[in-house]
């Protein structure tokens, strides 16, 4: 085992973590930033009150007018910056690597990337698919047009490295710091889980349905990737999933209270999310047995085993 053990040849004072949070946040929102802004300054010469009506709803980039495209190329960009921020600082705050952050190892395990994100994908398709059939009347067809090609290659393109960004950030580097508090890997498990959930508490799903309804679905996801990191001993199989899962929405089927409002092929029309809840539990309980199966994991056991120095 390598990814949480190798946590404590490196530098880990407390204050270490919340530099690196800090700097990651900072860059992310300004220099990340900066691409909508000249977008927001360059409308706001037509449009003086593009300021003012973003204020009052600061989820909606409509008032842009910007191409769907282009704009979710612009709010890809601070995942971008914040990982190469995070890449910059690791070492000489945590005298670790990218490598170290993401198996503990100085070599990325491609298969498993490509294998999850595969897996996700197929999954993902019969839920939709299944969704689709027994619900036909709550999605409409939304875009069969030429820039669903545009769509997918920009999301092919993009969306890996903001999956890369939160995994790295919280089944990597956070799940590593918080295994030096308490050896115990079912503690920065769970503590990754529940921080995971709470950055997406600004999400606009969270305002449109409530901050305890949405909550859980945020908490499962992070559950379900950092039990794979801990049963495969690093992240490449969660940024696999997450890179696929996103990937998958962006395309295939978008709605009004969507964080990343794109031209996906469907809309759907009413969100329920208690029973959607339940399905992607199942979703995520059939994953990782089918990863168990594919990279032969012991058993589930190790979630609860202490972790050696």
């Amino acid at each position: 085992m390598n990814h949480l053990e190798s946590t404590f040849a490196g530098k880990n004072s407390f204050w270490r973590y919340i530099v690196m949070i800090a700097v990651v946040l900072i860059v992310s929102n300004t220099i990340g930033a900066l691409p909508l802004l000249v977008g927001m300054v360059i409308k706001s010469a037509s449009n003086p009150d593009v300021f003012s009506q973003l204020a009052a709803n600061p989820n909606d980039y409509s008032v842009l007018g910007l191409d769907p495209n282009t704009l979710l190329i612009l709010m890809l960009f601070p995942f971008i910056a914040g990982l190469a921020a995070f890449i910059l600082f690791v070492k000489p705050l945590n005298n670790r690597t990218l490598k170290n952050t993401i198996n503990g190892t100085g070599k990325i395990r491609w298969n498993r990337f490509f294998v999850s994100a595969f897996v996700w994908l197929i999954l993902s398709a019969v839920y939709l698919l299944l969704y689709l059939k027994l619900e036909p009347a709550n999605f409409t067809l939304n875009n069969n047009s030429a820039s669903l090609i545009f769509l997918s290659v920009i999301s092919l393109l993009l969306i890996p490295f903001q999956a890369a960004f939160e995994e790295v950030l919280f089944r990597g580097y956070l799940m590593q710091g918080f295994a030096t508090i308490i050896r115990k890997r079912w503690f920065p498990l769970v503590t990754t889980s529940v921080l995971f959930g709470l950055m997406h508490a600004f999400n606009p799903e969270v305002k449109e349905y409530g901050f305890l309804t949405m909550m859980p679905q945020y908490f499962i996801f992070g559950l379900i990737f950092g039990a794979i990191t801990i049963l495969d001993d690093g992240i490449e199989a969660a940024i696999g999933a997450h890179t696929a899962n996103n990937i998958f929405l962006c395309i295939m089927v978008t709605n009004k209270s969507s964080a990343l409002q794109t031209p996906a092929l469907y809309e759907q029309h009413n969100i329920y999310p208690w029973p959607e809840f339940a399905g992607l539990l199942i979703t995520g309980i059939i994953f990782v047995m089918i990863l168990k199966i594919i990279f032969k994991w012991d058993d589930y056991s190790l979630i609860f085993k202490k972790i050696p120095v």
